[in-house]
């Protein structure tokens, strides 16, 4: 029988009771390894005794964009410990600023971006190129992401803080994202109604076939973010396929035995560490087994 590992799980508040990673910690604890689950704004933690060497085989972050648990994870990686996704990765795709410059770099198909602190200085870009998708810099889960349709119209928001705002050309589409998932050398797609579309009913989430463009692009994605378990939101455009969000660990909604999957890919990077340097050329998944549902 393989080793057992140890892992320590960062849950955030806003995902205590969420499939995601709950569903995964029952499961690693039904095959017999140990999960320790850290609260990183709810409580007091003896970082000392925390991080120390040998305690954990690896740490996994399921956290909100800007919350603590980033920090603690980069604490950990600094320590010389393994964390899930690579620290460095995961603080690269949450600065979206950051993270658009890096894959326009490396030729990844995303979209012009622009940023400013102030709503106002975006009345720069010039009228022809609007409407922009507007949204924090540091945003996730869709907070604050709107359509700005005209220069004027950026007076209208409202900040409260002065973080760097990103802003983009609205793509033109059908109204339907193509929601990515990347985890254990595999891809897989869902087809999901776009928070920006306004009209028509919203359709429920499905599983799609993925040409093979976009799982080229989703391998190139993992090799230049250095993220082992990850997604992007990829919109059709005219043009073909733009990538218009990364995200480190995301739900896997509608990926066909998720749990174990994601579960047994947490395993394996606990115990050789992040496979991204070498990691195979991503192959399109089949949809006929059924999707698991865990529950702690």
């Amino acid at each position: 029988m393989a080793a057992r590992v140890s892992l320590c799980f960062l849950v955030e508040e806003q995902y205590r009771r969420d499939g995601m990673p709950r569903s995964v910690i029952h499961q690693l604890r039904a095959w017999g390894h140990r999960v320790d689950v850290v609260r990183p704004g709810g409580e007091l933690l003896d970082l000392n005794t925390l991080v120390e060497r040998g305690h954990h085989d690896a740490w996994v972050l399921k956290t909100v964009s800007g919350g603590p648990g980033l920090g603690l994870l980069e604490a950990a990686a600094a320590a010389g410990l393994t964390t899930v996704n690579d620290a460095r990765s995961i603080r690269g795709v949450r600065d979206k600023a950051r993270a658009a410059a890096l894959a326009a770099a490396h030729g990844l198909p995303v979209p012009t971006t622009w940023a400013a602190a102030r709503p106002r200085d975006l009345a720069r870009i010039p009228a022809a190129r609007f409407p922009l998708v507007v949204k924090p810099a540091d945003g996730s889960s869709g907070r604050d992401v709107r359509v700005v349709e005209r220069p004027e119209h950026l007076a209208a928001i409202d900040r409260a803080d002065q973080g760097l705002l990103i802003a983009q050309p609205f793509v033109p589409n059908s109204g339907v994202d193509l929601k990515v998932y990347c985890v254990d050398g595999r891809v897989y797609a869902t087809e999901r109604t776009s928070p920006l579309h306004t009209g028509g009913r919203k359709a429920p989430d499905r599983p799609v076939s993925l040409d093979p463009e976009i799982a080229a692009i989703a391998a190139r994605v993992g090799e230049v973010f250095g993220l082992d378990l990850y997604g992007l939101d990829v919109v059709r455009g005219p043009d073909g396929p733009i990538v218009v969000d990364v995200n480190d660990f995301p739900s896997f909604g509608q990926v066909p035995m998720a749990v174990p999957t994601v579960s047994r890919a947490i395993v394996e990077l606990a115990r050789g560490g992040s496979a991204w340097q070498s990691m195979p050329r991503l192959r399109e998944s089949r949809f006929e087994e059924p999707l698991a549902v865990g529950t702690l």
